[in-house]
């Protein structure tokens, strides 16, 4: 077993993610490489509701249960050991924004079933934040949970992370993502795909950036910054040895 396997399996991970398939967007090479080595993998996904996308067809309406269907038969493919939904209503979805950040806070760290006081991950991913209201108001409610305190009070997450997406690439020059810390995903691109692949819905044709091509662009993309042939890329908040 190499290193990089023995650090896997011994970390509990949790990914939480704003919508269905940023966690896969951002994560999905990740999450099947740290389940193959015998690590711990879960999901809070925040929100999901019914929305209208525009398509080469034109406008088009993706339920609610469409979306959630993808997102567990995502997990189900990767093998995560548990995920949650916390908001499945339509007038939350694009909307966590309106919600008081404190209530957001409490979710994250303490009341909701994957909570940071009840999993007690090692390992939290939080999604980069970007233009879309949703991601901001979930990595900021993540990056306050996340904040260090006294040992022994409330549990403490070595590692924080904040994951990559398609979409960021369009962001606000002091917001623009500058990776540090990278997984080599090159044995786990196929399945990363496959778990984007689930959602259907969500996907759109190249050279579109949520093209499932131009998600394997970026991940070989990142895997030459590293000189591997595919890779997930992070920023790193924070790391505890």
């Amino acid at each position: 077993m190499e290193i990089e396997d023995i650090f896997w399996k011994k970390q509990r991970v949790l990914i939480i993610s704003p919508h269905a398939d940023d966690e896969a967007f951002g994560c999905a090479g990740t999450m099947a490489k740290i389940k193959d080595a015998g690590g711990e993998v879960y999901v809070m996904l925040v929100s999901d509701g019914t929305v209208v996308q525009f398509t080469e067809e034109g406008e088009k309406e993706i339920s609610a249960e469409v979306r959630i269907n993808e997102f567990i038969n995502a997990m189900e493919f990767l093998g995560v050991n548990d995920y949650e939904i916390l908001f499945k209503d339509t007038k939350t979805h694009l909307r966590l924004d309106t919600i008081p950040r404190r209530e957001l806070i409490s979710l994250i760290e303490k009341d909701a079933k994957l909570s940071l006081q009840n999993l007690n991950p090692s390992i939290v991913a939080l999604p980069v934040t970007s233009y879309n209201q949703d991601h901001e108001a979930v990595f900021k409610a993540g990056f306050t949970a996340c904040r260090p305190h006294l040992r022994g009070v409330k549990s403490f997450q070595r590692i924080v992370l904040g994951y990559d997406n398609p979409a960021i690439s369009w962001s606000l020059e002091r917001e623009k993502f500058h990776p540090n810390f990278y997984v080599d995903i090159s044995k786990y691109l196929d399945k990363k795909l496959k778990a984007i692949s689930f959602y259907k819905s969500q996907l759109k044709p190249p050279p579109h950036h949520a093209s499932l091509k131009s998600i394997e662009y970026l991940a070989r993309m990142r895997g030459r910054e590293i000189s591997v042939e595919a890779a997930e890329a992070f920023v790193c908040y924070r790391f505890v040895l």
